[in-house]
């Protein structure tokens, strides 16, 4: 029997340590392993698939005890090449699936949608189940409480059931994401609090963020400390600019006069170099509302624009309406948000249009995506229908200004965000692949 590796001899250590509360030596094992996962060799199909049984063992530790974005991203984005140079097709789903998360959180929708999409498809033809929890992600942060409402029931009757308490934590803490961007903060109170009660390992951090900000907001802010104090003590052994920006904009919500200021600035700078585009939207809202509410309309608009331009730019909706009024209480007039064309190409659609447009060849691209050459030729028929032209030799030019599936064309779709992160990723940070 082979030997585990190295890698995931400290993985192991550094979960087991935060298991114990032990969440200083827990990091300080799970920093030494990240490069090691990330460039361990494996020469072999079986040492190939060791590793992708393992990785999301290390994700989970690093997305909710190290708040690691740019480590999630690493991970994720060898999982999904590795199960897919191997073929590995019960891996490939939940790698795309993390892989998908990395890019809600750097605030690229469509791409997460492409991605969960691919997912699910693999795992329909493969006869498993889809992975309903990060289609509930991306419609928390969208805003779309009518497709995920259902969802969610369905989601939390399995858990209860099946006895799944940890899922009854991500249930909850995706509908304190959903109900805050909706400002339905007694919900989204209600939400968090269950997400605390039910989660002890994973999403316990994540939620202390959702039930401080809806308990401020519903007045409630003996709760609100209470929860500050668990969350800065989960963080406190952690060297993470998510994190750090969580702390920061937690206290900013109780502070007062200039030390919330002064935290809400350094939230900001936090969440800027953890490459958090999600939150860093969500702090120039917040920040933006605490400074009309200060009687500071000129700082509150250009934070308030910002977060609506980022919101717009990503369709968050909910969030991006709740920065629009505040703007419009500021005397602001605000653009509304163009709708979708009818004929934007779906996540599956575009991704083989870019292959295209790449030189691969249909049974290239069939073999990548786990689908027929005869498919990939029915979906770029329905390309060039959307696209107006006939062959795959104007692909390049039809993508560079067509719509995607968010609605908004290629050339335009960076987002306030990207321009934003733009210096530090090209001075070597991690941003989306």
């Amino acid at each position: 029997m082979a030997r585990p590796s190295v890698p995931a001899d400290l993985l192991l250590d550094g979960v087991a340590a935060i298991l114990t509360e032990d969440h200083e030596s827990g990091l300080t094992a799970l920093r030494r392993a990240l490069d090691l996962l990330a460039q361990e060799e494996l020469p072999t199909r079986e040492a190939t698939m060791r590793w992708l049984l393992l990785v999301p063992v290390a994700l989970e530790a690093f997305i909710h005890h190290a708040w690691d974005l740019h480590a999630w991203d690493t991970l994720a984005t060898r999982a999904v090449r590795l199960a897919r140079d191997i073929g590995a097709l019960g891996e490939l789903p939940p790698a795309l699936i993390y892989a998908g998360g990395v890019h809600i959180h750097y605030g690229d929708f469509a791409e997460a949608a492409r991605m969960i999409d691919e997912a699910d498809a693999i795992a329909a033809a493969t006869g498993h189940a889809p992975h309903t929890y990060a289609s509930l992600v991306l419609a928390a942060w969208r805003g779309d409480a009518d497709a995920a409402a259902h969802i969610v029931e369905d989601a939390r009757a399995g858990a209860l059931r099946r006895g799944e308490v940890s899922l009854l934590g991500a249930m909850g803490y995706i509908q304190g994401v959903l109900f805050n961007g909706l400002a339905r903060y007694d919900e989204a109170l209600a939400a968090a609090q269950s997400a605390i009660d039910h989660d002890g390992f994973n999403f316990r951090g994540l939620s202390l963020v959702e039930h401080i900000e809806a308990a401020t907001r519903c007045g409630r802010h003996d709760e609100a400390r209470a929860s500050l104090a668990r969350l800065l003590d989960l963080t406190r052994a952690t060297d993470s600019g998510w994190a750090a920006g969580a702390g920061a904009r937690s206290r900013a919500l109780l502070a007062e006069d200039d030390e919330a200021d002064a935290l809400y600035r350094t939230a900001l700078e936090e969440f800027d170099r953890g490459g958090v585009t999600v939150e860093l939207a969500r702090t120039h809202l917040l920040y933006g509302e605490w400074l009309r509410r200060n009687r500071r309309p000129a700082q509150a608009r250009e934070h308030l624009r910002t977060a609506f331009d980022m919101f717009d730019g990503m369709r968050a909706a909910a969030f991006a309406e709740r920065a629009r009024r505040e703007l419009t209480a500021t005397g602001e007039h605000v653009r509304t948000r163009a709708t979708t064309p009818s004929g934007a190409l779906t996540p599956q659609e575009s991704q083989i249009a870019t292959h295209a447009a790449e030189g691969m060849t249909n049974a290239r691209i069939g073999a990548e995506l786990f689908i027929s050459p005869h498919t990939v030729e029915w979906h770029l028929r329905k390309v060039y229908a959307k696209l107006g032209i006939n062959s795959r030799r104007a692909l390049p030019d039809a993508l560079a200004g067509a719509p995607g599936a968010d609605g908004r064309p290629r050339r335009e779709r960076r987002t306030a965000a990207d321009r934003i992160h733009a210096p530090s990723r090209a001075a070597g940070t991690p941003g989306p692949r």
